[in-house]
């Protein structure tokens, strides 16, 4: 980006001497007086009025104008362009979210799976320097959206999300399975999945365990999050009547999610409402954060010349028309 500069910006408070020349200048015309003085201008009346009259003041402008440049000149203006180059360590990111029945819960507001949606879509927002993707779970698992820039396009997909996608049930080892293969083949030097469930793994074929040690030999981290309130929640239950809420028993299976996490060097929590859910983002925000190294890069060329040459123009104007068109005779 190119923009001026001064080398010298401090002689630039000299410019307050051009107002003080226009009050003084101002002042003297003032009380000047006509060292030819006569008893009436009645006679002059009907005298045409010659441009001088007009440009009378024309030789003070110019000087004042060459004050002004000169002390522009003092304070060397130089262009200076500016650029950067910035290098970010990457972080490649997969989001694994449970979308089983069990995520209409309501101990969120609405429900687990909006507050899922709604929280997630900001830590995406905020994550603009690295690669992200997503992958939904719950009998079966299914990559949505793969490693991607397009945080626009990730965020719609996010805000897609439905249930009944899927079969039902809930595959932890399956969606960390899916999820580790999207980032097996990633260079980035940060390779994480932030794992979210409310339940106990119950269908699949890959034990989470299993899909754990497949994440590790991959050097791929791995944060659980278990979404639910402790002790009960109402859950939604089909009936006669159609889909009414009964509360019922929340069943996270921790301790599966705490060795999860151990064997992958990442870390587990636990989130049992909104704020909570937030706050756990938050961390996990903190921890996986991208190192940006940025190294500036000056050019400057003087500029001042320019601001010269106009004043050494204007002050060969002056006394030209000060010895021609402007030449007073004492």
């Amino acid at each position: 980006m190119n923009q001026l500069v001064f080398a010298h910006p401090k002689f630039l408070y000299l410019l307050l001497l051009v107002p003080a020349m226009v009050a003084w200048y101002i002042f003297r015309q003032k009380d000047s007086k006509a060292s030819l003085q006569i008893s009436t201008l009645q006679s002059f009346a009907k005298a045409p009025v010659s441009i001088k009259v007009y440009l009378r003041h024309l030789l003070f402008v110019l000087r004042v104008i060459v004050v002004a440049l000169i002390i522009i000149v003092l304070a060397r203006p130089q262009s200076t362009n500016t650029w950067k180059n910035i290098t970010t360590e990457g972080i490649d990111i997969i989001l694994a979210i449970d979308v089983s029945g069990s995520m209409l819960a309501r101990d969120f507001t609405p429900d687990r799976l909006e507050a899922a949606k709604e929280i997630g879509i900001k830590f995406i927002s905020g994550r603009q320097t690295d690669r992200m993707g997503l992958v939904v779970f719950s009998g079966e698992s299914f990559t949505l959206c793969p490693l991607t820039t397009d945080h626009a396009s990730l965020i719609n997909m996010f805000k897609d999300i439905k249930m009944g996608i899927l079969e039902d049930g809930t595959a932890i080892g399956s969606g960390l399975a899916v999820a580790t293969s999207r980032l097996k083949e990633s260079n980035a030097l940060s390779r994480v999945v932030i794992l979210l469930t409310d339940g106990v793994n119950n269908r699949g074929e890959i034990a989470p365990l299993t899909a754990a040690e497949i994440a590790k030999s991959y050097g791929v981290r791995v944060y659980p999050v278990g979404i639910g309130s402790i002790g009960t929640a109402p859950y939604p239950v089909q009936t006669p009547f159609g889909v009414q809420y009964q509360e019922m028993e929340v069943k996270i299976d921790e301790e599966m999610l705490q060795q999860v996490a151990d064997m992958t060097g990442g870390k587990y929590f636990r989130a049992t409402n909104n704020k909570a859910l937030e706050q756990v983002y938050a961390e996990i925000d903190k921890l996986e954060r991208s190192k940006i190294d940025v190294v500036e890069h000056n050019k400057r060329e003087e500029r001042f010349r320019i601001f010269g040459f106009i004043a050494l123009g204007l002050i060969a104007l002056e006394f030209a028309l000060r010895s021609t068109i402007f030449r007073s005779i004492p």
